[in-house]
């Protein structure tokens, strides 16, 4: 349960994917202009990431690996992602048509958003069980939606302050993006006991 534990936090924070391994970089600066966006785009993520996870496992273990088609992994991954995405798009364009156009380009940009393949290829590529894979797709999507919301919540703040003009915009969102991923090595150095 330990081991758990540790992989959740440490997926979440140790190596939390927008601000240690630098996947998803798109929508994390285009959607984070307000909270309810970034919120709605990490959930969706979340929704991608636990289902990917599910699906890519038992397709490298009981499909791709006994087969010998290990090759195939990248695309047969990419395809699972596109099908998961459009299934999400649908859904949202009936449910909510408002956060579908607050979207915008960037919710069928999930289809290519390398946080999620990286996923699908870190929890092949490490060996995780069912239940790690599992784990680590909660923790990444959590990290991934932390990253976000704290990303909203800075630069919503931002537009009350001072900024001087050669920072504003994607300058100034940059500046705040390298702040947090140094913020977020400090978690490096925990120790769980």
């Amino acid at each position: 349960m330990g081991e758990l534990i540790m992989l959740f936090v440490g997926a979440a924070l140790v190596n939390n994917f927008l601000l240690s391994r630098f996947l998803g970089i798109c929508p994390f600066l285009g959607v984070t202009r307000e909270l309810k966006s970034a919120l709605s785009m990490g959930g969706a993520v979340t929704f991608v990431m636990l289902v990917t996870g599910l699906v890519v496992w038992p397709l490298q273990h009981y499909v791709l690996d006994p087969l010998g088609l290990g090759f195939l992994q990248t695309v047969a991954f990419i395809l699972i992602i596109a099908v998961l995405v459009q299934l999400l798009e649908m859904f949202i364009r009936k449910m909510s048509p408002a956060l579908y156009e607050a979207f915008g380009i960037y919710l069928p940009l999930i289809t290519t958003n390398c946080a999620i393949l990286g996923l699908a290829l870190l929890v092949v590529g490490e060996g995780f069980t069912l239940a790690q894979t599992l784990i680590f797709a909660l923790g990444s999507a959590a990290g991934y939606t932390l990253a976000m919301l704290m990303m909203a919540g800075i630069r919503q703040e931002m537009e009350f302050a001072d900024v001087p003009q050669a920072f504003q915009g994607t300058a100034i969102s940059l500046l705040i993006a390298g702040l947090m991923a140094l913020a977020f090595l400090g978690f490096g150095g925990l120790n769980v006991a």
